[in-house]
């Protein structure tokens, strides 16, 4: 089977999730948004903010994770597997932090790459902050910029989805990746 994998990206709170859960509805496969299991996982351990103490180790275990949900894709026998964020979103929020990484984590990148990649820009009138969400809106603006150079640095050609009500966002996706 050639599964295609198709990443929707962006900063935070762009409306990726509500995107995920629309498809999850529509009987798409997606594999969901990993950073936040992470770092509910780290609470219970007892680290209360992983990402900020520990980014490095934040950072591999969201590679890791990611790395195996883009291996679970391809190895489905679904035509279209959907994923909220992809390997190089890692590396753009290490950027973003301005944190060094292993030359590993470009490799992972570069060697596990996808079929069409959507990102959504940073929508003011739907972002909110929440527990596991630290940044504000100014904050989005920049991580987005950083979303879009890297990427582009792994050849990709980003698909803007155009700000919308979910079901006109839906409906833009599914057209693109059934053409």
């Amino acid at each position: 089977m050639n599964t295609k994998t198709i990443v929707i990206t962006g900063g935070p709170g762009t409306g990726k999730t509500t995107l995920i859960n629309a498809l999850i509805d529509k009987g798409y496969t997606c594999f969901e948004e990993i950073s936040r299991a992470v770092t509910l996982k780290a609470r219970e351990e007892g680290i209360e903010q992983l990402f900020l103490t520990e980014p490095l180790k934040f950072s591999e275990m969201l590679l890791a994770g990611r790395k195996t949900q883009f291996e679970d894709a391809k190895a489905s026998n679904e035509d279209l597997v959907f994923l909220d964020r992809g390997l190089p979103d890692v590396l753009a929020y290490m950027d973003y932090i301005g944190d060094d990484y292993p030359q590993e984590f470009i490799d992972e990148c570069a060697s596990n790459t996808y079929d069409k990649v959507f990102i959504l820009a940073p929508w003011q009138e739907i972002f909110k902050s929440d527990s596991e969400r630290y940044e504000n809106f100014d904050q989005a603006l920049q991580i987005h910029q950083y979303l879009l150079d890297t990427y582009a640095r792994f050849g990709y050609d980003l698909i803007d989805v155009p700000f919308g009500s979910i079901e006109d966002r839906v409906a833009f996706i599914l057209d693109a990746v059934t053409l």
